[in-house]
């Protein structure tokens, strides 16, 4: 009989699997330990790949190494086997156990692992019985009160992580913030009341009083945009300080105070995920401290913080560690650890009665298990819940860094501040000088084209940075072109910048390799079925035996095999799904990162922080939620200029149809000259709208889980948009120049004095020369009004990013948290924070009712 395994590598697999698969699960382990926390540092594919992967893999090899102990433990010992090796394995056992119940840093990879509770209830107590299984094989054994002891430590750790997957699935989550039933006023009591006091012919009436709160909420200022015809409303401005609550004054906040607004934020609007409404209450003390920080930093740095403690609770174990359970029930699992690793140091005669090799996997077990449970003490005792935790926000600002731990905390919070690059050189300048002599400028002319345009960059160092910190982008025209991506801001260090360089270089010459022979071959291909077609037609004219063979057999079968070709693998890539993932790949090529800059987020902090001035009630908060360029438009065009001409551009198009056309018609006006004076602001406005437009489009084309709400028509009117240009440029020779600046000026040639659906009609979803026409409309406004249309384009950008953030899924907000979260996330929080959400709807609150008897 032939063996397809040789019998020296069955013994080998024999005599390793189970070491083996004890080792790979420690391993895997250790990596979750030390990645997982990475991954909402960083968007990269590569880290995000090794956590899932490791993430699966370690509960796998924690229940395949269960099951090879329990087969190995029914076994008869062979001659050469150590008397005692199966009592020592069944101390492996409830190691397994330890490590199922996962690291600190993860425990849900996805949302949806938080719903699989019930199935890690299961888990544990099967998993329990395997354990027991194996170690009442080995008795007697003498390591039984070694074994107990890590089987305590392994069960606690179990049932942390089941209780952190429990309170962190969506039903218990929201079930935890649900308050006690609220009646409301006795209304039955008091109409009892009333009528007796009215068949006792009493002059009686009721009258209504608000709550305390309410009645010194401050009026708001009422937007024109937002007063229906029959509504008739005061205006009056929020003044500097709103009353009510505690005054933030104009002072900086400390490093604590910052974690401890965060978490007292966290605690708030957490239900913003299971989509819970709020009241004025919250509205307006949320309002109040964020009008009242010292600068939009503040307000960065106090999201960034909120959105940690919301990855923390839904994907890691830290919001049950920090309570009191949690901390005892840490103590003993890792007490009851040491104690087992010290009775094991103390064991005599353990190289004898065991293996060597067995021994020193033990060991190896017990010391990377504790040292791993030493880092996430520490993981522990150094993040944000533990700040939080341990102190308290003072009523007196001036108090507030006082004792000798809150000092403490404060330096230790220090290291985690926002660093800038101040000063960083914008380069589109010189991208521009570039184009035109096709080689790069002179640094000297660099810094010249760069002078007094200089933006600070977010640089905070990678382990010490809460999210990633950059925007990644993706522009339409420099895709359909094939044109090289240049960054505004380039904050990367020289090993970085060039890394990069040498890991995509190869990518993008192989996909350039293949576009230059698929129309090398489709050429001579289609010339030489040209030549041979038209020398079978004109046999098959002369002569009879050449149309009854020749012209049957060539049109018939040669000329139909590069279609049956076609079909083949047409079939295959949609069963395989090949072409979009080549589509895929190929639009990652054109995705770069920008850094955050600070005036970026000054600028949009400061429109919202205008909008909340008018969103007063729940109505007029959701009429600004709603505004996707509209308000910006009709706010900031002087009446000289034709408002409604670009409105007509927001109003009577579909978001992501406005969306696809607001991004070319701004790329189109970024590639040609300014036609007016630049100020201070302008280049500015310039480049937030640059920035904001190539995001926008890189969430619809390659982040569709966050635009939800189009992100199956955004898709088809890309596609068809991307086809008219494939073939505007292929008729206009211009394919092959790679020049979005060539491409611009191209399409702004042509005259478009109709509107495209009235010679197209509306089956295709193109939107190329709609956005031709906005460009033009946009110079002109800027030429005939004097006005900066780059000032009113980034206004409707922000407006249309306000907009993609509260229509997305909060469990998409969520889900992106993982993964390096996004600009967008940071938006949807703070329009939260500024009232900008139709979440907040109780308005009124209770009325006091009070029975007036008399005149």
């Amino acid at each position: 009989m032939v063996e397809v395994i040789p019998k020296h590598i069955k013994d080998v697999w024999d005599r390793w699997n189970i070491r083996g698969a004890i080792i790979l699960s420690l391993s895997l382990q250790a990596i979750l330990i030390c990645f997982s926390p990475l991954r909402k540092r960083t968007p990269r594919r590569v880290l995000i790949m090794l956590v899932w992967s490791s993430y699966l893999l370690a509960d796998w090899s924690a229940n395949f190494a269960v099951g090879l102990i329990s087969k190995n433990q029914g076994k008869d010992p062979k001659p050469d086997d150590p008397p005692q090796d199966k009592k020592l394995m069944a101390l492996w056992a409830p190691f397994l156990l330890l490590h199922l119940g996962g690291p600190d840093t993860i425990t849900a990879f996805a949302l949806e692992d938080n719903a699989l509770w019930l199935r890690h209830v299961f888990g544990l107590v099967f998993q329990a019985i395997a354990g027991v299984y194996v170690v009442l094989q080995s008795l007697p054994n003498s390591l039984w009160v070694i074994i107990l002891l890590v089987f305590i430590s392994g069960t606690i750790k179990y049932l942390e992580r089941t209780t952190a997957l429990y309170s962190a699935s969506l039903d218990k989550f929201r079930d935890s913030m649900i308050q006690a039933p609220d009646p409301g006023p006795n209304y039955a009591k008091l109409m009892e009341e009333y009528k007796a006091k009215k068949e006792a012919r009493l002059p009686t009436k009721i009258i209504l009083i608000d709550e305390p709160d309410k009645e010194h909420r401050p009026k708001k200022l009422v937007h024109p945009s937002l007063v229906l015809p029959d509504e008739k409303k005061e205006s009056q401005h929020l003044p500097n300080a709103l009353p009510g609550g505690k005054k933030v004054g104009r002072e900086k906040l400390h490093d604590l105070e910052i974690v401890q607004y965060a978490y007292k934020f966290f605690n708030t609007f957490k239900g913003l995920v299971v989509n819970l409404i709020f009241s004025f209450r919250e509205r307006d003390e949320s309002l109040e401290i964020f009008y009242n920080l010292h600068d939009s930093e503040e307000a960065l740095r106090i999201i960034e913080v909120e959105l940690g403690f919301l990855y923390d609770a839904l994907f890691t174990k830290i919001a049950v560690l920090h309570t009191f359970i949690g901390s005892v029930s840490r103590l003993v699992a890792f007490g009851t650890l040491l104690a087992a690793f010290i009775l094991f140091l103390k064991k005599p005669n353990k190289g004898h009665e065991f293996d060597g090799a067995d021994v020193a996997v033990t060991l190896t077990l017990f010391i990377v298990g504790i040292a791993l449970d030493i880092i996430s003490v520490i993981l522990f005792l150094f993040s944000d819940w533990t700040y939080a935790a341990l102190s308290s926000l003072k009523d007196d600002p001036d108090e507030a860094v006082k004792s000798w731990h809150d000092k403490a905390f404060d330096w230790l919070l220090s290291f985690r501040q926002l660093h800038w690059t101040t000063n960083q050189k914008c380069h589109q300048d010189a991208h521009k000088c570039t184009e035109k002599c096709k080689k790069p400028c002179p640094k000297e002319v660099v810094d010249k084209c760069s002078e007094g345009h200089t933006h600070d960059v977010l640089s905070t160092n990678f382990f010490l940075r809460r999210w990633c910190g950059s925007i990644n982008v993706f522009n339409f025209l420099a895709y359909a072109t094939k044109a090289e991506v240049h960054r505004i801001h380039d904050a990367r260090g020289s090993i970085r910048r060039y890394s990069w360089i040498i890991i995509s270089y190869p990518f993008e010459k192989v996909y350039f390799i293949i576009q230059t022979l698929s129309g090398w071959i489709a050429y001579p291909i289609s010339s030489v079925h040209k030549w041979i077609s038209h020398i079978v037609n004109e046999k098959s004219r002369k002569h009879t035996w050449a149309r009854r063979t020749i012209y049957p057999f060539y049109f018939g079968f040669i000329s139909r095999i590069p279609h049956a070709i076609k079909y083949v693998w047409d079939f295959f890539s949609d069963l395989l799904d090949i072409a979009d993932t080549v589509d895929m790949v190929q639009k990652t090529l054109f995705v770069h990162g920008e850094p955050m800059t600070r005036e970026l987020w000054e600028f949009i902090f400061k429109q919202l922080k205008y909008k909340s001035k008018f969103g007063d009630s729940p109505e007029n908060a959701k009429r600004i939620s709603l505004a996707r360029g509209e308000w910006s438009l009709r706010d900031n065009l002087p009446e000289s200029a034709d408002r409604e001409k670009l409105v007509h551009y927001v109003s009577q198009f579909d978001y992501d149809q406005s969306l696809l056309m607001w991004h070319i018609a701004t790329e189109l006006c970024y590639q040609q000259k300014d036609t007016i004076a630049a100020d201070e602001h302008h280049h500015s406005y310039r480049e937030f709208s640059k920035i904001i437009s190539d995001y926008m489009m890189y969430l619809l084309i390659l982040q569709p889980g966050l635009m939800s709400e189009v992100a199956g028509i955004g898709k088809i009117r890309f596609r068809d948009t991307m086809a008219e240009a494939d073939k505007f440029f292929h008729r206009r020779h211009i394919e092959d120049e790679r020049s979005v600046k060539k491409a611009s000026d191209t399409i702004l040639d042509v005259k478009s004095k109709i509107e495209p659906m009235g010679v197209k009609g509306d089956r295709s979803k193109s939107v190329l020369f709609d956005a031709s026409r906005l460009a033009k409309d946009l110079a002109d406004m800027e030429k005939n009004c004097d006005v900066d249309k780059w000032k009113i384009l980034s206004k409707v950008w922000v407006e249309l990013l306000c907009h993609a953030a509260c229509h997305c899924d909060s469990t998409a907000h969520v889900e992106q948290l993982s993964r390096g979260a996004e600009l967008i996330n940071f938006v949807w929080l703070l329009m939260a924070h500024f009232g900008l959400t139709d979440q907040f709807q109780i308005n009124k609150g209770d009325a006091r009712a009070k029975l007036i008897i008399g005149k």
